[in-house]
């Protein structure tokens, strides 16, 4: 097969007609193959989670279009208690930006590697076309999304983990809505979403979040 223009402009075509404004195109020969080849058409404003691949590396080449890969890092955060006792200060992670890769074959920038287990997004500014190639079959690459990855670090208890108690409770929407709004997540955490990732009632949370005072 050949990629060319008329390629291109029938995957932009459908990316139009997608609701998340995007559309790839498998390039693999077999089921039987186990790595990940696409083409992936993009529009501008089309969201594309935070995630990461963990056990592999990712390349990205810019077919056409111009965008930007954004890359981010965990840093470690620490919550402090109102009593100041060193059993009520928590380790915590956030998450910063920490570089901008712009894509652009008109502009000589024609991709990226991005190393295996980096959290990325990208930012479309243009309808573009990329390249993407991973190692290991789609659900096996241990890709994950950045909202998932917090529900499973509150279920795995790396904070204090609900113990049927409202002080723990409230701790543990104050860490979670704290993850949120460092990384830029989200700009409204409802409380339904809160009640979903803690795994708690929604008339609990509700009465939590009032009691701090953010609903």
């Amino acid at each position: 097969m050949e990629i060319n223009k008329e390629l291109l402009e029938s995957l932009w075509t459908e990316a139009k007609g997608n609701v998340r404004l995007r559309q790839n195109y498998d390039l693999r020969t077999s089921s039987a193959d186990s790595s990940q080849r696409m083409l992936n058409a993009l529009l501008p404003e089309t969201e594309v989670p935070i995630h990461r691949h963990e056990k592999t590396a990712e390349t990205v080449i810019c077919v056409a279009g111009r965008l930007e890969e954004i890359i981010y890092e965990e840093v470690d955060g620490y919550v402090h208690d109102t009593t100041s006792r060193c059993t009520d200060v928590v380790r915590t992670k956030g998450f910063k930006e920490v570089s901008r890769h712009v894509l652009s074959p008109v502009e000589g920038q024609f991709g990226i590697q991005i190393p295996a287990g980096a959290w990325h997004t990208i930012h479309v500014i243009e309808p573009s076309v990329i390249f993407e190639a991973k190692d290991g079959k789609y659900g096996e690459d241990g890709s994950e999304t950045l909202e998932k990855f917090i529900a499973r670090r509150v279920s795995e208890s790396e904070v204090p983990a609900f113990l049927n108690s409202f002080g723990d409770l409230k701790k543990n929407i104050e860490y979670l809505i704290g993850m949120e709004r460092q990384f830029g997540a989200m700009d409204v955490i409802s409380p339904l979403y809160i009640a979903r990732t803690l795994n708690v009632s929604l008339d609990k949370v509700e009465s939590a979040m009032k009691e701090i005072g953010i609903y």
